[in-house]
C-alpha cells in the first residue's frame, strides 16, 4: 500500500493530547522514522483516517509499500507503533529483552488496562455513575495505589525497569502526566518523591517537547507535514 503523500514514508494519524498517541510519536521519534504526521480532530475524523482505520481512534500508522514487514500495512495499537519502530532502529537502547521486557509489557498491559480505568474515572467523573463507591474504592485512590508501586520501582532504577529511559517509561509518562494533571497540587503532595522527579524529567526532556509541537488539523489539500 502506497501512502497518499507523495513521499515513502508511513502516515501517521495522532493527537497531540492523547497519551497513546503520544507514546507513539516518542517511539518513532527516538527511533528517527520519518513519517507524514497528520494531526486529527477528534471530533472531526478525516475520511482517510476511517479508511484506513476503522476504529477510528488514534494512533494508526499506514506503512508505505517499502517498510511493510509480513504483509502488515496498519498498524492500530500504539505499543505495536512503538515495537515496530524500535525494532527498525533503536539507537538509545529502549526496547529491552528477557525478563526486563516481560516487566515492560507487564507494566504496559496494567496502565493500559486497571489504571487507565480509574485514570478516566478520576479525570471525567462526570462521565460515570461513582455515588456508591467507598472512600478507599474512589478511582482516585486506586490509581494511586499503583502509582506507588512506579514509586518502589524507582527507588531501584532512576527509570522504571532499567538504568536509562526506555519503552516502558516513554509508554506509561504520558498517562502519569495525565493523572499528575488532574490535581496537580494532591499530586505532588504525596509520598512518591521518585515518581515526581521521574515524571519531571520527563515533561522537561527534549524528547518530550519535541513530540509535543502543535499542529494546525490536517486536510487533504495540506502539504505533507513531516515528523520528527
Amino acid at each position: 500500500m502506497k501512502t497518499d503523500t507523495g513521499a515513502p514514508y508511513p502516515v501517521l494519524y495522532s493527537f497531540r493530547r492523547c497519551p497513546y498517541a503520544m507514546r507513539a510519536r516518542l517511539a518513532l521519534r527516538v527511533s528517527q522514522q520519518v513519517c507524514a504526521l497528520r494531526e486529527v480532530v477528534l471530533a472531526d475524523k478525516p475520511a482517510a483516517l476511517l479508511a484506513a482505520s476503522p476504529k477510528a481512534t488514534v494512533p494508526v500508522l499506514v506503512l508505505p509499500s517499502g517498510l511493510v514487514p509480513g504483509g502488515f500495512e496498519v498498524i492500530e495499537q500504539s505499543l505495536d507503533i512503538m515495537q515496530w519502530a524500535l525494532q527498525r532502529h533503536d539507537p538509545e537502547h529502549w526496547l529491552p529483552h528477557g525478563e526486563a521486557l516481560a516487566l515492560s509489557l507487564q507494566l504496559i498491559a496494567q496502565c493500559d488496562g486497571e489504571f487507565k480505568q480509574h485514570l478516566d474515572r478520576y479525570k471525567y467523573p462526570q462521565r460515570y455513575d461513582l455515588a456508591h463507591l467507598s472512600a478507599q474504592d474512589m478511582p482516585r485512590e486506586k490509581g494511586a495505589a499503583w502509582l506507588k508501586q512506579l514509586e518502589a520501582l524507582l527507588q531501584v532504577n532512576t527509570f522504571l525497569t532499567a538504568p536509562h529511559f526506555s519503552l516502558a517509561d516513554a509508554a506509561l509518562a504520558p498517562f502519569v502526566r495525565q493523572f499528575a494533571h488532574t490535581n496537580p497540587a494532591w499530586f505532588a503532595s504525596q509520598p512518591w518523591p521518585r515518581l515526581n522527579t521521574w515524571l519531571a524529567n520527563f515533561e522537561g526532556s527534549t524528547a518530550f517537547q519535541a513530540v509535543m509541537k502543535k499542529h494546525s488539523q490536517w486536510s487533504p489539500d495540506q502539504a505533507a507535514v513531516l515528523f520528527p
